[in-house]
């Protein structure tokens, strides 16, 4: 009799314990719980939609360590295309994306009837005159090849480009003659003095031409992809005023409503630091320059 009734104080004493332990431990991951919310009672985990070059390097090498020291979570998602970042921004499955121009934004919440707002610039992607044979423009001869996008925007900017940098006097008839090619400038003496030979090719192999050519216009994704940043810097890149600033700086967008939650205010100041700064800088030398721009 005796023997059952300690056996029962035992096991009284032992339950007492267990629940005093896991009463604490329940206290404790209250208090974590508590710890890891916003003010408005959000998780403090932050979900962004990005490209992979360069904006998500740029996240996951120096936005996510800037979070991490205020407290925040960075999950970066990598989507390979410009449609699905900004549909799933709008469905709720991101708290913002990062990866466009507000041309395009503008165009898809109009074609594609999305609600979405740009909230802070962070970069532009200039194009840039590279070569593998030279190591500045006034290096080039007179007759010399350059390579340009054969796609109607940027084919335009890589004459731009070229007319910026004095290479070229003007774009001649270019966009006002329809039978003006960059091909036919060519044989412009006027606007082409130096007798510069222009041979279009789809952008994204131009760093693969790059060896055949004497120089070429390349965006700043390509010229990255291609690591040539690296291995062949820049002779010179594009420069902006006012409105072409605006026109390429890619942006950080959230959908409507969202622009002032603890979430976005937080990104927005990791994003647009002094460590960013210096990891855009550092890292990409010229292929993608700092644009820290409020949208317009």
């Amino acid at each position: 009799m005796k023997r059952n009734v300690i056996f029962r104080l035992l096991s009284l004493a032992l339950c007492g314990a267990l629940l005093l332990s896991l009463s604490a431990c329940g206290g404790k991951s209250n208090e974590s719980s508590a710890a890891s919310k916003t003010e408005d009672g959000g998780d403090k985990k932050i979900t962004v939609g990005v490209n992979p070059v360069p904006h998500a390097e740029i996240l996951e090498n120096a936005v996510k360590e800037v979070l991490a020291q205020d407290g925040w979570e960075l999950e970066v998602v990598v989507f390979q295309d410009y449609v699905l970042p900004n549909t799933s921004l709008e469905e709720g499955e991101l708290d913002a994306n990062y990866f466009q121009t507000l041309g395009y934004m503008n165009t898809q919440n109009e074609e594609a009837g999305l609600h979405l707002k740009a909230v802070a610039g962070v970069h532009i992607e200039p194009m840039g005159i590279y070569s593998q044979k030279y190591k500045s423009l006034s290096e080039l001869p007179d007759g010399a090849e350059i390579g340009l996008p054969n796609d109607t925007d940027n084919m335009l900017r890589g004459l731009e480009l070229l007319v910026q940098k004095g290479l070229l006097n003007s774009l001649g008839g270019y966009g006002e003659d329809e039978s003006v090619t960059a091909e036919s400038l060519s044989n412009d003496k006027e606007a082409n003095p130096h007798g510069y030979k222009i041979t279009t090719l789809e952008a994204a192999s131009l760093p693969l031409s790059l060896p055949d050519l004497d120089a070429a216009a390349i965006n700043g994704n390509y010229a990255i992809g291609a690591e040539l940043p690296d291995e062949y810097p820049a002779l010179d890149i594009e420069e902006f005023d006012d409105e072409s600033s605006t026109r390429r700086t890619n942006f950080v967008v959230v959908k409507e409503g969202n622009e002032n939650t603890e979430k976005t205010k937080a990104l927005v100041k990791a994003i647009q630091s002094d460590a960013v700064t210096k990891y855009i800088e550092e890292t990409y030398k010229g292929a993608v320059i700092p644009s820290f721009i409020d949208p317009q």
